[in-house]
């Protein structure tokens, strides 16, 4: 019976290291201050002259420092010193370069200085370009083979050689456009890198190149000058595009052989934040670690209305960051990701439609609770409403659904009555989401609240809540544009819309189904037009589509950042802007250029109201939803508040690491009883043979 020992043995042998059996983690890191996470895209962009997308940002806010940043707390969002000593204050200069009043009229204001004074004594974390390396480096394949390592302090000649970075001819930063409407002489400037960067793609030393709107003053102040008033640049300096870059670092990257070795600035950051990026695997695993050389800040010790409740002001005044390293891991699917989260293995999740049911339930008054597997896990659910509009854009230049004829109008707004968001956001957003009533999502000025705040051309206001307006009024609207029950009142020829999209796949199936019998409803037919993303944004383009899916989220808690996307200017076809519907009204657009250069106050809120009455009467657009972001996190991760403008949030998170040990053993205690089970069967199988084995080799030694 020596199998059934050898089963027994191994069994214990299981037992003994049975809590660790499921751990994707190294057993060395257990019951370190570590942040797991996970992402799903690969970022493209680290460089901070090319990044925009939030797939990036979770990694370059952590690493760049730009001169502000908001206060991690309050809302509204509110802009506070990153690097800098204070907010800028707008000067005002006239067409002769004279000071203005603070109060001065913007047609009288040309130009807009911002002087920026930086904290001194702030260094840059380790980095080979800071030192003496070997002569030849042809041996060096990663960072981490050049054997030096140093650092140097911040200063604002750094601030301005990224600004200059933002026109470099081989770099293609996406806002270089936008910023040439305003940073002056930053086009010219453009022009002529064009013409002295070095044809074998060396390095181009911008500090060579004077930039008339931008200059260092002194060691820790510099000074940006833009065109006329324009009260959300200040926004833009809480952005990665404005963060300082060593030209070390730039010189050092362009060296001959580094970008075919991808030793790029686009993989390898360098910055004065917290962190700094220790390993880059985009399809498999990135690593921050804390920055040695951080200068460290303080915790907030205030915020908004019930934050103490909460415990974020537990850790008031102490010094940041709480956690010493945050592991990223790539994972595709959705269920393995749950999966580890509930594990115990990922610290913090979104939520996915197949998940949503296992995760949250919905009370009877619609209030939103965990369900009880969650509680008994510790679980805490946190919900937002986020800074981003979902929406349908009509092309206003289609002969049918644009223009500004009654007939189209009213066309535009049946239309936009049938389509039942509330029902939409129901089905398949399980209800994480709020009907926009305009452009403008809550928690950006402009958004109002209650009865004042809806669309009147939509809804109705019923028992202290807004209620879409009937489909009888939809097909009354469309009757009187000329297509009773979804037919020419002349023709007779049935009413056809033609939606592009990109959506593919069973769940995009379901919704264009849905999306068929809300058209039907008045008696539409809808084509769905299905095509790839790069061909899909050439048709808006062109302005080849009629109808068409679109979403926007903010760059920055402003709504000229909203407004601007139906500014006639910006307009899609004629201008390459973010105006895909094409919409121009010229009320609107005079509206917009005086409401963008004020400050936040009673009139700037009356100018959005006649503005968004001018929208929803138009309907340029179908509104859609403003997304609700739910995310759950383990009870050993604390000060987490949600945020969709400020990203380097990492730094203010706390873990719990020696409770997150205890509960990860005893949520993934593994279960032997099977393995005994199987063994016990293995043995009862192999006995007969073996004693059958046993008995022919007795009665052969007998017989010998």
């Amino acid at each position: 019976m020596r199998l059934v020992g050898y089963m027994l043995l191994l069994s214990v042998l299981l037992a003994a290291c049975g809590p660790v059996w499921n751990d994707p983690y190294p057993a060395a890191d257990r019951g370190r201050n570590i942040l797991y996470t996970a992402f799903t895209e690969r970022p493209k962009h680290l460089d901070p002259v090319q990044s925009y997308s939030e797939d990036e940002v979770a990694f370059t806010a952590q690493i760049y420092e730009p001169p502000l940043q908001y206060h991690y707390l309050k809302r509204p969002y509110e802009l506070i010193p990153g690097t800098a000593l204070e907010v800028p204050k707008a000067r005002y200069l006239d067409g002769q370069g004279y000071p203005l009043p603070d109060d001065a009229d913007a047609a009288r204001i040309a130009f807009t200085d911002y002087v920026i004074r930086i904290r001194p004594g702030i260094v840059y974390q380790p980095h080979p370009a800071f030192a003496e390396q070997p002569a030849d480096i042809s041996r060096f394949h990663t960072l981490a083979d050049f054997p030096n390592r140093g650092t140097r302090e911040l200063t604002a000649d750094d601030f301005v050689y990224e600004i200059k970075r933002l026109a470099h001819p081989r770099l293609h930063s996406p806002i270089l456009g936008l910023m040439e409407e305003y940073i002056v002489g930053l086009g010219d400037f453009a022009k002529s890198l064009k013409q002295s960067a070095p044809a074998n793609g060396g390095w181009l030393d911008l500090r060579r190149h004077p930039l008339s709107g931008v200059e260092v003053i002194d060691k820790y102040s510099y000074r940006i000058r833009i065109k006329g008033k324009y009260p959300q640049f200040l926004y833009w300096l809480a952005m990665p595009f404005f963060a300082p870059v060593p030209w070390e670092a730039d010189r050092f990257h362009s060296q001959p052989g580094m970008a075919e070795k991808n030793l790029t600035l686009d993989w390898y950051p360098i910055g004065t934040g917290p962190y700094m990026l220790t390993e880059n695997d985009p399809n498999a695993r990135m690593v921050l670690e804390r920055n040695p050389g951080y200068r460290g800040e303080a915790y907030p010790c205030e915020g908004e209305s019930g934050d103490r409740e909460a415990g974020l002001l537990a850790d008031c005044g102490k010094t940041l960051p709480f956690i010493d390293k945050v592991v990223f891991t790539r994972e595709k699917e959705q269920i393995p990701y749950w999966n580890k989260f509930l594990q115990g293995y990922y610290d913090a999740s979104g939520i996915s439609s197949d998940s949503f049911d296992q995760a949250v339930q919905v009370a009877s008054g619609g209030e939103i609770t965990l369900t009880e597997g969650m509680r008994a896990q510790g679980i805490s659910l946190t919900t937002s409403v986020a800074t981003s509009t979902m929406y349908m854009g009509f092309n206003m230049h289609d002969p049918l659904v644009g223009g500004d004829s009654e007939a189209a109008r009213k066309l535009r707004q049946a239309i936009s009555i049938a389509i039942d968001q509330e029902e939409f956001i129901s089905i398949f957003q399980n209800g994480r989401g709020l009907a926009a009533q305009s452009p403008i999502p809550p928690g950006i000025f402009g958004y109002v609240e209650g009865r004042a705040g809806i669309n009147p051309d939509m809804y109705d206001w019923v028992d202290g809540k807004p209620r879409r307006k009937s489909v009888e009024v939809a097909k009354r609207l469309l009757a009187e544009a000329g297509w009773p029950d979804g037919r020419n009142a002349k023709s007779g020829e049935p009413l056809v819309i033609n939606l592009d999209t990109t959506a593919t796949g069973v769940g995009a199936k379901s919704r264009i189904d849905w999306l068929n019998k809300q058209f039907l409803k008045i008696g539409v037919q809808l084509v769905v037009r299905s095509t790839d993303y790069n061909r899909f944004q050439e048709k808006v383009r062109k302005g080849a589509v009629q109808l068409f899916y679109f979403g926007w989220n903010a760059d920055y808690p402003d709504p000229e950042n909203f407004l601007f996307l139906l500014y006639g200017p910006q307009g899609k076809v004629k201008f390459s802007g973010e105006n895909a519907a094409n919409y121009a009204n010229a009320e609107y657009d005079r509206l917009f250029d005086e409401m963008r250069a004020m400050e936040n106050g009673p009139r700037r809120q009356a100018i959005i109201d006649r503005m968004l009455t001018i929208l929803r009467h138009d309907a340029p657009w179908v509104w859609g939803f403003h997304p609700k972001d739910y995310t759950l996190r383990h009870a050993w991760l604390t000060n987490r508040k949600p945020s969709k403008v400020g990203h380097n949030t990492l730094k203010y998170q706390h873990i719990d690491a020696a409770t997150r040990e205890r509960l990860r053993a005893e949520w993934n205690r593994p279960v032997l009883w099977p393995l005994l089970l199987v063994a016990l069967l293995l043995a009862g199988i192999a006995a007969p043979a073996i004693i059958g084995h046993r008995r022919r080799e007795r009665m052969s030694g007998v017989a010998d």
